[in-house]
């Protein structure tokens, strides 16, 4: 199957590093425009270079702006005013105590997590329902059924995420634009290795501490290990093409699977 996205413009955001970074590559490699967004010129620039080492002709432009900010969404539409395909990446997580989780910190969460990629579609999800065409997609996690007691705010918010996915899939329902979350489980990023050495021996080398960290607190994983990046922007890619035309309002799992069947 030809995943040919010729001719279409794509949103990452938070793609300077982990998977978003892989996504964006993904999509270019794929032919599209895509819109690589951090916090900083620098850092925009440092993934736009990484990309384009595996991708020498990636159409990429520069989007330099934290969009979790009034002022940092409307500099991403000034530099993409329209796109045929968002993907919502951007988000935070860290472990914390639940009884130690403050109403700050909480709020922090659900603006980062959901009210960005809220605010995000409502901008652009008009735009393409128009257009007769469009993919948006939000970077959920299985954290977000199966809540972990480490995190619960970040699982709460990814909660939301589904719930948010799946509403904004009806109000494009026969408009040719498609709305879909992906259930990623626990994956190989550099922020996530600082996650999992807050859990586990920090003496341990990264191999002996991943595995400890998927018997102690990822158990039922049918993987037995974190998933690479690019394992998460190859379904991205898919569902951002012509070929998932008929794939909306679903939560697909990329999670390396459950021993019981505890998510849908």
């Amino acid at each position: 199957m030809a995943l040919d996205l010729g001719g279409k413009t794509a949103l990452v955001t938070g793609s300077t590093q982990g998977i978003g970074l892989a996504i964006a590559a993904t999509l270019a490699s794929a032919g599209a425009r895509v819109g690589v967004n951090g916090r900083s010129n620098r850092s925009v620039s440092r993934a736009m270079e990484v990309i384009r080492k595996d991708v020498p002709d990636a159409d990429l432009v520069a989007v330099a702006a934290d969009v979790t900010t009034d002022e940092g969404l409307a500099g991403a539409l000034a530099v993409l005013p329209a796109v045929d395909i968002l993907i919502n990446n951007l988000g935070i997580f860290g472990a914390r105590p639940a009884l130690e989780i403050d109403d700050a910190e909480w709020r922090r969460y659900f603006e980062v997590n959901v009210l960005t990629a809220i605010r995000l579609t409502r901008a652009y999800l008009p735009g393409m329902m128009t257009a007769g065409w469009g993919r948006v997609q939000y970077i959920a996690s299985d954290s977000a059924v199966v809540i972990p007691a480490e995190m619960i705010h970040y699982g709460v918010s990814k909660t939301a995420l589904l719930g948010v996915s799946r509403g904004f899939a009806k109000e494009a329902r026969g408009t040719g634009v498609t709305v879909n979350s992906i259930i990623a489980g626990p994956t190989h990023t550099g922020g996530v290795e600082d996650f999992v050495y807050q859990l586990v021996d920090k003496d341990l080398d990264w191999e002996d501490a991943q595995r400890q960290f998927m018997k102690d607190h990822r158990p039922q994983s049918l993987l037995e290990r974190l998933i690479e990046p690019q394992e998460i922007a190859n379904m991205v890619t898919y569902l951002a093409s012509p070929l998932a035309s008929a794939t909306t309002g679903a939560a697909v799992r990329v999670d390396g699977g459950y021993v019981d069947a505890i998510l849908p």
